[in-house]
């Protein structure tokens, strides 16, 4: 038998649990039990509140991460912007900090076992680390911060890296659940949930397999003066960083304050050849900027963090004589603010 755990956690966003309970449950009663459908946590059985409204759902099982078959991870209901207690970010952020990472980071080298997600599903298991270099798809409004994890962001309405299946926006759970039943099950059921359901699966699954698309573009004459003026004004910031890069030069002790912990951070910047290098310290790790750009007086990078999560943060700060303000963004989270002091 094949066991579908659909994870809770407190801000859940129902549509995005519910709608594969009901298909997967769809699923079980055409095809004589086959599978078995359980609510489960990370802690255990317990009353777990759905975000916004904040309707009560009894989970009634822990979820076992060597169990065979599937365990799908829906996303979160709240504030999309803003950085307080019930924003989304938040909400996943606090997900990603329980049990539930090292769970599905276990569940991930099990052989038998497929992981799901719908919606912000992908973006818990993506912040804690468990995507990096994977196809994955979460809804559109956190695409951005879904590639500065290190995921590799596909436009797809389901993806299909194996024993990873992604879904996009909230509606999506429809369809990773009735692909996974028809990958699992045959199309027989698939298309029998489908007709008591009155829904037909929407978009290509989009997987690795078959020919890749033929990427090449030929520029048109006018985009070939784009191309130049884009020259032109690289040629003007290179101007730019020859004249004002030693206003940043030198170490400097910094802090961002992000909604997921603080960030303590050593920078490391010079001007070598008219070019302005840097690198960034934290804890152990070594990381020069990428791509460093200084125009108007503001210096801009981005730079991979691993703690409190992976992310690539892009950074833009100004100084003023020994004390640098700015502001580091990594997706749909807030900005957030970073101070610091030269140090030498």
């Amino acid at each position: 038998m094949l066991t579908v755990q659909i994870v809770l956690f407190d801000g859940f966003d129902l549509l995005d649990a519910i709608a594969p309970y009901e298909v997967f449950c769809a699923a079980a009663m055409h095809a004589e039990n086959a599978l078995k459908v359980e609510l489960v946590t990370a802690e255990g059985p317990r009353t777990v509140t759905s975000g916004i409204n904040g309707l009560k759902i009894e989970a009634n099982g822990r979820l076992n991460p060597e169990s065979a078959g599937i365990i799908l991870v829906p996303g979160a209901s709240g504030a999309v912007e803003g950085d307080g207690p019930d924003s989304i970010p938040a909400i996943l952020s606090r997900a990603m900090n329980t049990q539930l990472t090292g769970m599905i980071n276990h569940a991930l080298g099990q052989k038998d076992i497929v992981i799901a997600t719908v919606c912000g599903g992908s973006l818990v298991l993506a912040m804690g680390g468990l995507l990096e270099g994977r196809p994955a798809v979460t809804n559109h409004l956190g695409m951005d911060l879904l590639g500065a994890t290190g995921a590799v962001a596909v436009s797809a309405r389901v993806v299909d890296d194996g024993n990873l299946v992604t879904g996009g926006g909230v509606t999506s759970g429809l369809d990773v659940a009735l692909y996974l039943v028809e990958r699992e099950l045959g199309p027989r059921i698939a298309h029998a949930v489908e007709q008591l359901f009155e829904y037909e699966r929407r978009g290509t699954v989009w997987s690795e397999k078959g020919i890749a698309p033929n990427s090449r573009i030929v520029l048109k004459n006018n985009e070939s003066n784009i191309v130049m003026n884009q020259t032109a004004v690289i040629s003007d910031v290179l101007h730019i960083k020859n004249i004002q890069a030693s206003d940043f030069d030198g170490n400097w002790d910094t802090t961002i304050a992000t909604p997921v912990g603080k960030l303590e951070i050593k920078l490391s910047i010079t001007t070598s050849n008219g070019m302005i290098q840097g690198t960034a310290i934290q804890g152990d790790d070594s990381i020069k900027f990428l791509n460093p750009v200084l125009l108007d007086n503001k210096l801009t990078w981005s730079l991979r963090t691993t703690k409190p999560m992976r992310l690539n943060l892009k950074f833009e700060i100004a100084v003023d004589g020994d004390y640098m303000t700015g502001n580091a963004k990594a997706g749909l989270l807030p900005a957030s603010k970073l101070t610091g002091k030269r140090v030498s």
